[in-house]
């Protein structure tokens, strides 16, 4: 084997996304690895801090309708906190349905229990059924189908039996 042969083999292995070749004749023994260069960081879910999207700029309102807002903001997690979320386990591609033409796992207002799946996240080609780890009714759904999610992101908001 020359060195175009073993180079060409790396390429096809790169490309290939398989994470180990060996190739072993009575002259010579390859071993090649293919380990992507991701670097994966992990939070705890307390430090986990949202992008803010700067919001196009707007004419001031009206002093009074502040406080209503934060009122309303105010009362809106007050009441989101008796929710349990269910998180992304890993880091992928959040899907909510089976395949494109398949109805969701799960709709707000849908009941679940402990083990139920409730969406996909695909994770280097490989699709990975999310369950439910509690029982109750999804009340909430956080991340759109088809969006990068991180480890530990809430994806449901669930209301617990």
């Amino acid at each position: 084997m020359d060195l175009k042969e073993i180079q060409n083999l790396i390429k096809f292995v790169a490309k290939s996304g398989v994470s180990e070749v060996k190739l072993e004749t009575e002259d010579f023994k390859i071993v090649i690895k293919n380990t992507p260069d991701i670097k994966v960081t992990t939070l705890p879910q307390a430090e986990i801090i949202p992008a803010v999207t700067p919001a196009p700029a707007v004419a001031p309102a009206p002093a009074q309708a502040a406080p209503k807002e934060t009122a309303q903001k105010e009362s809106e997690k007050e009441d989101e906190s008796k929710y349990v979320t269910i998180n992304a386990p890993i880091i992928g591609t959040f899907y909510r349905r089976p395949a494109p033409d398949k109805p969701p796992f799960v709709e707000v207002g849908d009941k679940v229990r402990p083990g139920d799946v409730v969406c996909l996240i695909e994770a280097m080609k490989l699709f990975n059924e999310i369950e439910s780890e509690v029982s109750g009714t999804i009340v909430k759904v956080l991340v759109e189908d088809g969006t990068p999610v991180e480890y530990g992101q809430a994806l449901f908001l669930v209301d617990p039996d």
